[in-house]
């Protein structure tokens, strides 16, 4: 909630205060998923609760929050989740992924995303389950930090290193014992993806969890990354190299998609 504060924090003198504070909201409570009181929104937006209950009723009248039975938490309302069906829907790449991403997982039998690189963070647009029992979580709509993910190391590698700088927020945060946190060891990692054409993580980002990815690349007209996860149990060396030329593959062919696409 700290680097989403920060962002509301550099309001540019151009914006509209009450629509500025309305969005702010939206990204609280987006953040992290959980409830949030009057107070703590007001303090992380650093406004008066008196200015902002005004907003919050009329958010809530118009379903962007909802309020709990005491009156006193507010989450994302109805009306955020029909706006985010509508962006997917609507978005090119997400629905040339489709085929793309049955076929990926059909092929590995694990879990594949299509993901996206927000700020120093990487979104997840769409998903296809695992055939295993063990599975890993994830969802459509979940942040990761870009730094601590195969998907955000495969489309960092993209930049040179000044503008990887300026995408990250540092410093790095250290999800588990195995995050690269430091920017020496990161530099590395992201120069052995643009050598290697494909990133990992193993454990980085969840305990546990293995991560091949491979970015679309800019040129393509997408911040874009096709991913493979799996329990780091099932995913020797071996089976990552096949993986990783399985995920290699399904991203060239919706590079091609979207450049056919473009033609048209």
């Amino acid at each position: 909630m700290e680097s989403v504060a920060a962002e509301a924090g550099e309001r540019k003198p151009e914006e509209v205060k009450s629509a500025a504070r309305a969005l702010e909201v939206l990204e609280l409570l987006g953040a992290g998923g959980a409830r949030l009181s009057l107070a703590e929104l007001a303090s992380a937006m650093r406004v008066p609760k008196s200015s902002l209950h005004a907003v919050l009723r009329t958010m809530e009248g118009r379903g962007w929050v909802d309020v709990d039975a005491a009156g006193t938490r507010y989450s994302l309302g109805l009306k955020a989740l029909m706006t985010g069906t509508a962006y997917l829907e609507g978005d090119d790449v997400v629905s040339l992924a489709g085929p793309v991403l049955d076929a990926l997982a059909e092929e590995t039998g694990e879990a594949v995303h299509l993901t996206r690189l927000s700020g120093p963070d990487v979104v997840y647009l769409a998903k296809r389950e695992s055939r295993h029992a063990l599975r890993m979580y994830s969802a459509v709509g979940l942040r990761a930090p870009a730094h601590a993910i195969a998907p955000g190391k495969a489309m960092l590698a993209q930049y040179e290193p000044g503008e990887v700088d300026r995408r990250l927020s540092w410093p790095l945060e250290k999800l588990t014992p195995d995050t690269v946190t430091e920017p020496a060891e990161l530099a590395a990692q992201l120069a052995e993806v643009r050598l290697r054409g494909w990133a990992l993580d193993d454990g980085e980002n969840s305990p546990g969890v293995l991560c091949v990815a491979v970015a679309l690349g800019a040129e393509h007209g997408s911040g874009d990354a096709v991913s493979c996860s799996a329990p780091s149990s099932r995913m020797d060396t071996r089976r990552t190299e096949e993986i990783a030329l399985a995920v290699t593959e399904a991203a060239h062919s919706l590079r091609t998609l979207i450049k056919r696409l473009g033609q048209h």
